[in-house]
């Protein structure tokens, strides 16, 4: 994982505290197993008090433990406590049938992370918290302060652990450090500037200035003047003399995004610039030498390209010397989960204040869409989901995904349960790099435990 990467794994040393809130009674006999199993539990005295305890514990997960009748009197201040402390993953433990009430079950579907049938089972109860523990960790620790680490390191905005994301972070770190272009190849919206940005920000050119130009965007009758700049009177309209974005990346570096929609006569000054690293302002008669390092991205394929005869085959070749290939958001095992709350927090500020997360379903909805869109897609469903939430947790009405449910999304409780905890499992294995002790201490579970629900889903360490 990348040095400036936040994820981190739990630290074994440090005992796990969960925040309980409710009737001392109904988790009294489990309190000497879940303590065995690496837990400390925190008594809130009230509902009232317990968003202060949550802030002062430093908890990442909380349990509220109350009868039928208790939890039904109490809901309103329930959602109330639930709102104020939305950094902590909440578990209801609930009598058995009480989530037929349709009341009761709209309480728990909305304002929970994840339910607890009673009686209650402490080793169940364990590994429920710890795949909650998982999820809160993954949060807080890429959360600082109340603000995303955003801006002294852009591959800090790259989230994610998988295997795939993995070899792009040491793809970025070997071709930072040479002068060689690179070609950043890969389906719109998968993030293919910031990836750019990452190689900027950890190459010798880093104190440089970074110019972005969208080939494609630039008015077919401005991307000469845009690219090269011109002099003064060179042209209608000329009234003096312009910079052009070459000249302006001096001494650091040159993103080119959708090459591949450059018409062919800027093609060719394109790579002359390349060969002789000079250049020619509109009107000039001047050679300008500009010391700058050029990276290009395309999300068409080229190699189509130059056989259609829309792209030149010497260009190609030029800008191809170092290749990074993007991968598609769908390819991304384990990483939806972590960008979409990485956006939720990144976007805070536009949601109500009563809304503190996704909820399992939508989790499950989001795990199995295929995101044609990739990570723009994302970010824009989860926004708009953020806004047009009533409830505590984003559903997949919120985020527009449940009229383009499959037949893979009919599924039951029970299969939801088991597609989340196998996510969560590859997410923490991903994390880890494959290590079983480290994806186990991470979950909050056992090694034996984490062996038996790879068993059980058919997962393997690699």
């Amino acid at each position: 994982m990348p040095k400036n990467a936040k994820l981190k794994l739990s630290d074994p040393s440090i005992e796990r505290s969960v925040l309980y809130v409710g009737e001392k009674e109904i988790i009294a006999a489990s309190t000497g197993i879940l303590k065995e199993e690496g837990w400390s539990i925190i008594y809130a005295p009230s509902l009232a008090e317990a968003p202060q305890y949550a802030s002062k514990s430093g908890a990442l997960v909380g349990v509220v433990g109350f009868s039928q009748k208790e939890f039904v009197d109490h809901a309103h201040r329930v959602e109330l406590m639930l709102a104020q402390s939305t950094m902590l993953k909440w578990i209801a433990l609930i009598p058995p049938n009480a989530a037929e009430q349709p009341a009761f079950r709209q309480l728990i579907g909305s304002a929970f992370y994840d339910y607890h049938t009673l009686p209650l089972d402490a080793l169940r109860l364990s590994i429920t918290l710890g795949h909650a523990f998982g999820m809160a960790e993954m949060t807080a620790d890429t959360f600082q302060g109340g603000q995303w680490d955003l801006h002294h390191h852009p591959e800090s905005q790259m989230v994610g652990a998988s295997d795939q994301m993995q070899k792009i972070y040491q793809e970025i770190r070997k071709v930072a450090g040479v002068e060689a272009p690179v070609l950043i190849t890969g389906e719109s919206g998968t993030g293919k500037e910031l990836t750019a940005q990452a190689i900027h920000e950890r190459s010798t050119r880093k104190e440089g200035p970074f110019i972005a130009v969208n080939c494609g965007a630039l008015p077919a009758n401005l991307i000469q003047s845009e690219l090269f700049g011109h002099e003064k009177g060179s042209f209608t309209g000329a009234h003096e003399r312009k910079i052009g974005r070459i000249e302006s990346a001096t001494d650091g570096t040159l993103f080119l995004d959708e090459i591949g929609d450059l018409p062919m006569d800027l093609q060719t000054n394109l790579l002359r610039f390349l060969q002789e690293k000079t250049i020619h302002r509109v009107g000039g008669r001047q050679d300008i030498e500009v010391n700058v390092r050029v990276l290009a991205a395309t999300h068409i394929n080229l190699e189509a390209a130059i056989k259609d005869g829309r792209f030149r085959q010497d260009l190609y070749y030029r800008l191809n010397v170092l290749q990074i290939k993007m991968p598609p958001l769908r390819d991304r095992v384990g990483d939806i989960p972590l960008l979409a709350q990485y956006i939720f927090t990144r976007f805070s500020d536009e949601k109500a204040h009563r809304v503190k997360g996704f909820s399992e379903e939508a989790l499950h909805a989001m795990n199995h869409y295929d995101w044609p869109g990739n990570i723009r897609e994302l970010i824009n469903r989860v926004r708009r989901a953020m806004v047009m939430c009533e409830k505590f947790l984003i559903s997949l009405v919120d985020l527009g995904l449940e009229r383009r449910t499959n037949s893979r999304m009919q599924v039951t409780l029970n299969e939801a349960r088991d597609s989340a905890e196998a996510s969560s499992i590859r997410g923490a294995l991903a994390q880890s790099r494959g290590s079983v002790s480290m994806a186990a201490r991470q979950l909050g579970i056992s090694r034996v435990s984490l062996y038996r629900l790879m068993e059980k889903h058919g997962i393997s360490k690699s």
